[in-house]
């Protein structure tokens, strides 16, 4: 997905001059995923010295309506989010992860952006319906667009090669993820797949970005 779009403005600083200020209305398939979310069920399977190991996880995800964002003529809605996540039985971080999830209207693209407190980040996109209840994002190492960047450590010994991650909203109001991370291993001959799957209720209702608030 490298291609210039002809949805854009050939004026490359020219920015829209309809931009609709209310984020909610326009999020399309993410307008489901605003708001605070709880899931109980999650299970990762991760690599140990003795092989894969399956866990359960809890987690709590927070996503938050931004103002809109541009790109001279390119326009964004989208939403900042964290998630945190701990073992069942245990207060500790398991895993913490921030970034954006970001939908563009004119090219009906999906992108989400994660960084973790473990020196490694990533971009991954894909396109989906505006109405879509089901879609997939993949991020590809030493990809000119959505790809992955780790520290040197990282880099050689669990090399993230792709990334990828299929949302489903639920007929209930609730949203699931499975996540596919392959990551080359230094040492092992196979590349092994990290995978993260999880379900999560809501437990909050979104709140208007803030433009609409001070408007409000």
């Amino acid at each position: 997905m490298s291609e210039f779009p002809a949805a854009y403005a050939a004026d490359i600083f020219a920015e829209p001059t309809d931009i609709d200020p209310d984020t909610m209305k326009n999020l399309g398939p993410l307008t489901p995923l605003a708001g605070s979310w709880e899931g109980k069920r999650g299970v990762d399977r991760h690599p140990e010295s003795y092989g894969p190991l399956e866990e359960p996880f809890v987690e709590r995800y927070d996503l938050l309506p931004t103002d809109p964002q541009t790109n001279g003529p390119q326009l964004f809605y989208g939403l900042r989010y964290h998630t945190h996540i701990t073992r069942p039985t245990e207060s500790k971080t398991f895993h913490d992860q921030v970034g954006y999830w970001l939908w563009e209207p004119a090219t009906q693209t999906v992108i989400l952006s994660l960084a973790i407190p473990r020196g490694q980040v990533a971009m991954a996109g894909g396109r989906a319906a505006r109405d879509a209840k089901r879609f997939e994002l993949v991020s590809e190492f030493g990809a000119p667009n959505y790809a992955n960047l780790a520290n040197p450590f990282l880099d050689h010994a669990y090399r993230t090669e792709s990334f990828r991650m299929t949302v489903t909203i639920n007929p209930d109001g609730s949203w699931s993820y499975e996540q596919n991370t392959v990551l080359r291993i230094a040492g092992q001959a196979e590349p092994f797949h990290h995978t993260d799957r999880n379900t999560l209720i809501r437990t909050g209702p979104p709140v208007p970005n803030p433009l609409m608030r001070r408007a409000g």
